[in-house]
């Protein structure tokens, strides 16, 4: 996808312009000025359209096309109906099978110009995305090539930046899209492995079964070993500051989760393969690091192993052995992911880092307390959830604060072993899992963000989203300016 910039929307510099109007104000100079040259044109098609959303297409004028959009009144036009209004452009052109658009949108009056502009094109890459290559009949890929954007005050090194935060997330989305008999854990490593040949500034190690066995991640191997396909640790760093201490996020790597022998029901089974979206998330963000040149150091590590039932699968009650010295009691092998985290933070340890974030498709209770809109993330550190709120504002990636008191630890205690891997009630899921993860953090700042309701959508339409590679790129972003 081609994007750029323009300060002289004329109507045939594409095949379609695409103008956007108050219904309170009055038209914007360029468009008085493009109304003027075409006979009031606009005013016209202005007038017909009264709702915001509300929109009017005016075929071959003079060769091109004119989309006429209503944004409703001037102070109701806010970050939410900017996304709307995309939205609906974006799926319009697609429709309407148009190659390239000029794009002119007023102004959200209480973000910059930049950051709209970066909005703009993260929405608009965001419902661009297909994935059809095992398509072999009726396989249709989107004309849409090429937009270019009006929008006084934004600048070019924008553009740049919300491509390469796009091309992140695209990665992410591509990774977490694949069918769990093509994306297993070894197929995970190769493409980690292929993203550090691209830049001279990631490297990449891969690490099997013996490498965990003599590091004494058990927990790990616990998950996998009801799998016939190994599972992998791996690290990726990207250096763009020396020796300085760098930021770790560890993604969760489950490729195919069945719950092993605490079986999952078999309605949305097939969306399982999304249960590595923490671990796609984290490759997305460091190729959006090493694309943007970021001066700081971040280290990625993702868990990766497949979650299924055979002859030599975990079993409930099962105690092994984590890679701290701490003793888990498995009561539940469908809480797996905390386990393959549990040694992946304890690897962690290693970088003496300036913080740590966990990202995992967690819990399911996290989806029942804050659906599908904001991840939920739980920190004991006040300064690092003041960090993670400010960027989760500044790029649009929502989250939301959950309790991580220490009253709720009672709940995961074991009269077996150090600790049980899940509580033995329903009750606070997605606390009582950070809880579990918090055991294995004692040594570094650390925060948790459950992307179980926020990774991908499911249904008929299932599709990875790409979060939180916003997010986690704005994070990144502002440690790097504050250096």
């Amino acid at each position: 996808m081609n994007y750029g910039l323009t300060q002289n929307p004329l109507l045939n510099a594409s095949e379609c312009l695409v103008l956007g109007v108050f219904s309170d104000t009055g038209l914007s100079d360029f468009a008085l000025s493009l109304d003027k040259d075409h006979d009031g044109l606009i005013t016209k098609l202005s007038k017909k359209i009264t709702e915001a959303g509300d929109s009017l297409w005016q075929a071959d004028v003079k060769g091109t096309s004119l989309l006429v959009i209503q944004c409703g009144k001037q102070e109701s036009f806010t970050a939410i109906s900017l996304k709307k209004r995309i939205s609906e452009i974006t799926e319009a052109l697609l429709k309407q099978k148009i190659a390239s658009a000029t794009i002119c949108l007023p102004q959200v009056s209480d973000k910059s110009a930049n950051w709209q502009l970066e909005q703009m094109v993260l929405q608009i890459d965001n419902i661009r995305y297909q994935l059809i290559e095992f398509k072999k009949k009726n396989a249709k890929p989107h004309k849409l090539e090429a937009i270019n954007f009006f929008l006084p005050g934004s600048s070019k090194d924008t553009l740049d930046l919300a491509q390469a935060i796009a091309q992140g997330v695209e990665f992410t989305r591509h990774l977490a899209n694949m069918p769990a008999n093509i994306c297993t854990p070894t197929y995970l490593g190769d493409q980690a492995e292929l993203l550090a040949k691209q830049f001279d500034s990631l490297s990449c190690k891969v690490m099997g079964p013996d490498e965990m066995r003599e590091m004494g991640m058990f927990t790990l191997l616990a998950v996998a070993q009801g799998s016939d396909q190994p599972p992998r640790l791996i690290d990726i760093q990207y250096k763009g500051a020396g020796d300085a201490p760098p930021i770790v996020l560890v993604g969760k790597g489950i490729t195919f989760d069945s719950g092993g022998l605490s079986i999952k029901p078999a309605n949305f089974m097939d969306e399982m393969k999304y249960d590595m979206c923490g671990a796609a998330s984290v490759l997305g963000t460091l190729k959006a690091c090493a694309l943007l040149k970021l001066p700081i150091n971040v280290v990625g590590i993702l868990a990766s192993a497949e979650n299924l039932l055979s002859g030599s699968a975990v079993k409930c009650g099962d105690i092994v052995l984590s890679m701290s010295g701490q003793t888990v009691e498995i009561i539940n092998t469908d809480a797996e992911g905390r386990l393959v985290l549990a040694d992946a933070l304890t690897y962690a340890e290693r970088f003496n880092p300036k913080f740590v974030i966990d990202v995992a498709t967690l819990t399911g209770a996290v989806i029942v307390a804050l659906g599908t809109v904001s991840s939920g993330y739980m920190t004991s550190d006040e300064e690092l959830a003041k960090l993670l709120e400010t960027c989760a504002k500044e790029s649009g990636d929502r989250v939301w604060r959950l309790p991580l008191d220490e009253a709720y630890q009672d709940a995961i205690d074991s009269p077996l072993a150090d600790m049980i891997n899940a509580n033995f009630d329903r009750t606070a899921g997605s606390v009582t899992a950070a809880c579990f993860l918090s055991r294995f953090t004692e040594k570094y700042r650390w925060a948790h963000l459950d992307i179980a309701g926020t990774a991908w959508i499911s249904g008929k339409k299932r599709n990875a989203t790409g979060r939180p590679v916003p997010l986690l790129t704005q994070l990144v972003r502002h440690v790097a300016e504050s250096r």
